[in-house]
């Protein structure tokens, strides 16, 4: 007997009520790759993110970078992805990772506009240079380009204040 799958509103409630759960970037990714109804139903999923996108959430945002790097790096929407990339600004460690794995997958996929992004973005450096690490680490990504890519580093240093410490005079 064949199953039926939910109506999507249905599937959506179910993905609003299931991302509190989300604690980790294992079950996070792990979600995103079984959701491959969002490739039947694109417009509707990416309305649905909209709003995610101003979650405090670590892994709510997480989540909505990994679906987008998963069904949206593709013609119709490589260029609303920019702007949504602009948009990130959570701290989080596992929001960065996958900021700067999206940006990287933009870069396989459409290297000249994400060149142009990243000649001109609103990403914190530890995003963009990692985003530029994950570009070079390709292995679909030539020599030359790689070089390139390199030479784009924004240099940046950690100031460390320790409190107690006092300068000598």
């Amino acid at each position: 007997m064949a199953t039926r799958k939910p109506p999507l509103p249905v599937i959506l409630d179910q993905i609003t009520q299931f991302l509190p759960r989300i604690n980790n970037w294992s079950v996070c990714d792990s979600f995103c790759i079984t959701l491959k109804i969002a490739a039947q139903y694109p417009s509707e999923f990416w309305d649905f993110f909209q709003p995610l996108l101003n979650s405090q959430e670590e892994f709510t945002l997480r989540f909505v970078l990994v679906m987008l790097l998963d069904y949206y790096i593709n013609d119709e929407y490589i260029d609303s992805l920019f702007p949504l990339f602009d948009r990130i600004t959570h701290q989080g460690y596992y929001v960065k990772m996958a900021l700067a794995w999206a940006i990287s997958m933009c870069y396989v996929r459409f290297p000249a506009q994400t060149t142009l992004y990243l000649q001109n973005n609103r990403l914190d450096d530890f995003t963009y240079n990692k985003s530029l690490q994950k570009i070079t680490e390709s292995h679909s990504v030539s020599a030359e380009s790689k070089k390139i890519i390199r030479s784009m580093k924004r240099n940046w240093r950690r100031i460390k204040v320790c409190p107690f410490s006092q300068p000598k005079l």
